[in-house]
């Protein structure tokens, strides 16, 4: 059972993003998420918004991001959502960086990816047939 209505305790949360409890507690170490509660037997609240900050660390992970990237990424997205028309292109093209350099990182994967497929396609040629 949630203690408050909306928040969410650690275990909830590690459910819902597939992270470990170690993983979720490491970010929030490291300053990447904090708590937005704590119960009244001290633990850790979760609100939607601090899931949604575990998606994105977990979605820039398998891309190489550091820590610090991460953290700089998550203040410029809370950025752009408070953001008035004045200062949204200052943000914006900050945030085309980081797209460049994820996408690039993509293309990365993409190439390793291929050149493992290629090795295990060659083991299975090195496989007697079967069948």
């Amino acid at each position: 059972m949630t203690p408050r209505t909306g928040l969410l305790q650690i275990g909830q949360v590690a459910e819902r993003t597939g992270l470990s409890l170690r993983t979720i507690r490491f970010y929030e170490e490291n300053g990447l998420v904090v708590p937005t509660a704590r119960s009244e037997g001290g633990f850790r609240l979760y609100s939607d918004d601090d899931v949604a900050r575990l998606e994105v660390i977990k979605r820039m992970k398998p891309l190489g991001f550091t820590l610090e990237e991460m953290q700089q990424l998550l203040i410029l997205l809370a950025d752009l959502a408070a953001a008035g028309a004045d200062n949204r292109d200052a943000l914006t093209d900050r945030l085309q960086m980081f797209h460049e350099a994820a996408t690039a990182r993509v293309t990365a994967l993409r190439e390793q990816l291929a050149v493992a497929e290629g090795f295990a396609a060659t083991l299975a040629g090195h496989l007697p047939r079967t069948g």
